[in-house]
């Protein structure tokens, strides 16, 4: 039996974008038991070159996104890139899921080869089949935020382990 485009994207998704709400709420606790400022958490980096804590939350969320409307045929919902708190982090990740969880099975089976166009800013655009954006593209860029989000988080001392990044029960 094949696997689907809609299995190997959306439940992967889905799953990885429910951790990150569990350790969003994990962080923000972890700072209230000690009062201090869950706001600290927003800028944290691991090298003065890399994106802060806030930034790798949105990216991921573009990715999740930009993923299921590329394979679906869509265009991406766009969002303001504001997050400035906690809440606002959460309603992100929340959209995100609604909007992952709104595309159909159909709509992203059969997409393994649908040419996917990536755009941009300093060079080509990148061209893909549908099979080869997921694997080789949208899921290591997901993955790659997702954990950068969750690296941070450890760094700075919240409670969290494999099993909160792998989303067991």
């Amino acid at each position: 039996m094949t696997i689907s485009m809609y299995s190997a994207s959306v439940p992967v998704l889905q799953r990885q974008l429910g951790a990150l709400l569990t350790w969003l709420d994990k962080a923000e606790a972890h700072a209230l038991a000690r009062k201090f400022d869950t706001a600290n958490y927003l800028q944290l980096r691991l090298a003065p070159d890399m994106l802060p804590f806030v930034s790798q939350i949105r990216i991921a969320s573009d990715a999740a996104k930009g993923c299921v409307a590329r394979l679906a045929g869509r265009e991406s919902p766009k969002f303001e890139d504001n997050e400035a708190t906690w809440a606002e982090l959460r309603e992100r990740v929340r959209k995100t899921l609604d909007y992952v969880g709104s595309i159909p099975a159909d709509a992203i089976d059969g997409s393994e080869s649908r040419d996917i166009t990536i755009p941009m800013r300093n060079r080509d655009a990148l061209q893909f089949g549908g099979e080869v954006f997921l694997k080789h593209w949208a899921l290591p860029n997901f993955f790659f935020h997702i954990t950068m989000a969750y690296a941070l988080l450890r760094h700075a001392g919240v409670d969290l382990g494999k099993g909160d990044f792998l989303a067991t029960p």
